[in-house]
């Protein structure tokens, strides 16, 4: 008898660890979204944005590293003038700002 009272408190000792790994788990999951997640999309959000409000005229970086110009909007995608009559068409996405001076 005195053996099945020491393996029930063994036991329930075992389920109150097993409780405060799962506290631990949910509360680094919160962690996480906190200080990783959020900022990101927040980022993400900011980076969007801009890119809807660029308009002609505006100075911009490419995801590729080119600097231009943009001359002309569309759905998707912005022509971005890199030189003297030279345009390129560019995704929307990979348009990023940049406080240089173009030509």
């Amino acid at each position: 008898m005195e053996m099945l009272n020491i393996l029930l408190q063994a036991q329930e000792g075992a389920q109150g660890s097993g409780m405060m790994n799962i506290i631990m788990i949910v509360l680094m999951i919160v962690v996480f979204y906190f200080f990783m997640i959020r900022p990101q999309q927040k980022k993400q959000k900011e980076l969007q944005n801009f890119q809807n409000s660029l308009t002609k005229g505006s100075k911009v970086l490419t995801a590729s590293g080119v600097y231009g110009k943009i001359t002309g909007v569309a759905d998707n995608y912005f022509m971005v003038e890199i030189a003297n009559n030279v345009e390129i068409k560019v995704q929307k996405s990979s348009v990023y700002p940049t406080n240089e001076e173009t030509k």
